[in-house]
């Protein structure tokens, strides 16, 4: 019973990420095409974070004078 109600939820939670975004007047391969290159794209941002932030962080903190 749980199973199914998790999954009547994400269907909802998907339902609404379609209409907001309007994704619902397009055809399932363009719609694959543009979720493919959401997911590509939030994966290079949070990759790109992941990389660089620690290097960014230290240097802010060396300008300050936190960090020795």
């Amino acid at each position: 019973m749980a199973l199914g109600d998790c999954w009547k939820q994400l269907s909802w939670f998907y339902y609404q990420y379609l209409l907001v975004t309007a994704l619902y007047m397009l055809e399932p391969w363009e719609r694959t095409v543009f979720n493919s290159l959401l997911v590509s794209v939030a994966g290079m941002a949070v990759y790109t974070g992941y990389v660089f932030m620690p290097q960014h962080i230290m240097a802010i903190l060396h300008y300050f004078e936190l960090v020795q």
